[in-house]
C-alpha cells in the first residue's frame, strides 16, 4: 500500500485487525518513524511459523478471540511506532496468546518466548556463554595435539602440513572449537538480529521479575543493540553463534549485534508489581479484561473447533463465578467444555462434582 493511500484510506494504518487468520501473501509492514530506524544487517530471513505452537494457544478453528476495537487500535500503534506492548489483566485472559494471535495473522514466522522468573536477569535474555564447556574443549584440543606429536614420533602418518603451528591442523581436524560455538543468543537477543521482517517476542510475566530488569531493558529497548563482550575481545571480525531458534545460527560480527527491523515486543504482567516511569513511558499500555459470554463462546470454538452440546451452561457458569469475584483461567473452561466430548460423559449428576473441580476458585490455593 502506498502512502497516499495509507493517508487517505480511514482504516490505512491498521495492518492488524484481530482475525486470527493466516494470510495468503503476509502484509507489508509500514515504515518505522525515524527515530525507530535501525541499520543492522545483513537482512536474515525470518524462521517459518511454528503451526503447533499456534494450534496449543489458538486452536484448529477459524473463529478467533474478539478483542475490541480500542485493543486492536493500541496493537496497531505499537507495530506503527515500534514500541513494545505492556499488556495488563488477570491471570488467563489471553494476555500471552495475543501475541501468537499478531505473529499468526501478520505471517511473522515463530514466536520467540522469554518466560521470566524471579532471578532473571537482561543477559539471560540476551545470551548464554558456556565458559566451562569451551575450556574443556580447549583441553582436549590440546591433549589431541599431544597425541598427534606422540603418533608423529611413533611413524603415524602425519598430513604433509603438520609442522606448522598448532593452527595449521585444520586438515586432520584438529582446529579448537571457535568462540561463537560456546555462545546461544536468547529470546530477546535473537529477536534484535536484522531480520528483514519483525519477529515477535512475548516477554511473559515481567512483573515477576527481579527489580531492576524493567531498567535494564531500558537502553536495549530504546537501542535495538547490544553488545557480546566475548566476542568484542575476540580476534576474530565474524562469529557464527546458536540463536533460540532450534538448529538456528547467525553471524555477529565485531561482537555487536543491532536489528534491522525493531521487534514485535509483546510484554505481560499480572499485576503484582508497579513498573518505574522511565520503562512505562517506552511502553504502549493494553489492559485485557475478562471476555465477555460472548467472546467465550467463540474462544472455545476456536480452540476445539466445534460447540459440543451443554457448552453455553459452561460458560454461563464460568461467567457468574468471574462475576463473583473469584479467580478463573480460561485454560479452566477449555478443560471443562473438553469434558463433555468424552463418551457418556454427564455434566450433571456424578460429572457435577468434577466440573466443579475443574472451575474451581485459583486464589483459594486449593
Amino acid at each position: 500500500m502506498s502512502a497516499p493511500e495509507q493517508q487517505t484510506s480511514p482504516d490505512g494504518w491498521r495492518m492488524f485487525h484481530g482475525t486470527g487468520r493466516t494470510p495468503a501473501v503476509p502484509p507489508a509492514v509500514p515504515p518505522p518513524p525515524p527515530w525507530r530506524r535501525f541499520r543492522g544487517g545483513p537482512p536474515l530471513d525470518v524462521p517459518t511459523a511454528d503451526p503447533e505452537a499456534a494450534l496449543r494457544r489458538l486452536g484448529p478453528g477459524d473463529i478467533a478471540p474478539q478483542l475490541g476495537a480500542e485493543e486492536i487500535d493500541v496493537v496497531n500503534a505499537a507495530l506503527l511506532l515500534r514500541r513494545p506492548l505492556l499488556i495488563t489483566g488477570p491471570p488467563g485472559v489471553g494476555k500471552s496468546t495475543l501475541a501468537h494471535l499478531i505473529a499468526r495473522e501478520l505471517g511473522l514466522g515463530r514466536i520467540l518466548e522469554w518466560n521470566i522468573v524471579s532471578r532473571t536477569g537482561l543477559r539471560d535474555g540476551l545470551y548464554a556463554y558456556d565458559a566451562m564447556g569451551r575450556a574443556q574443549a580447549i583441553a582436549a584440543w590440546r591433549a589431541g595435539l599431544g597425541d598427534s606429536a606422540a603418533g608423529r614420533a611413533g611413524g603415524t602418518e602425519i598430513p604433509p602440513d603438520a609442522d606448522g603451528p598448532a593452527s595449521d591442523f585444520s586438515h586432520s581436524g584438529q582446529l579448537p572449537s571457535a568462540l561463537g560455538d560456546f555462545i546461544t543468543l536468547g529470546p530477546l537477543g535473537t529477536a534484535l538480529l536484522p531480520y528483514d521482517r519483525p519477529r515477535v517476542l512475548l516477554v511473559d510475566e515481567l512483573d515477576k521479575s527481579d527489580i531492576d530488569l524493567p531498567n535494564d531493558l531500558l537502553h536495549v529497548l530504546e537501542n535495538g543493540s547490544y553488545d557480546i563482550p566475548e566476542l568484542v575481545r575476540d580476534t576474530a571480525d565474524l562469529a557464527r553463534v546458536h540463536t533460540s531458534d532450534p538448529g538456528g545460527h547467525a553471524g555477529i560480527r565485531d561482537g555487536r549485534v543491532e536489528c534491522r527491523e525493531f521487534p514485535v515486543v509483546v510484554i505481560t504482567s499480572n499485576g503484582e508489581r508497579e513498573f518505574p516511569a522511565a520503562f512505562r513511558r517506552r511502553c504502549l499500555p493494553l489492559e485485557m479484561r475478562t471476555p465477555t459470554r460472548d467472546q467465550l463462546l467463540a474462544m472455545v470454538e476456536g480452540h476445539l473447533g466445534l460447540r459440543p452440546d451443554g457448552t453455553e451452561d459452561l460458560v454461563d457458569l464460568f461467567v457468574q463465578r468471574v462475576q463473583a469475584g473469584g479467580t478463573h483461567s480460561l485454560d479452566q473452561l477449555l478443560n471443562a467444555v473438553q469434558m463433555t466430548t468424552a463418551g457418556g460423559f454427564q455434566a450433571d449428576g456424578d460429572g457435577r462434582k468434577l466440573v466443579e473441580m475443574l472451575l474451581r476458585d485459583l486464589a483459594k490455593g486449593r
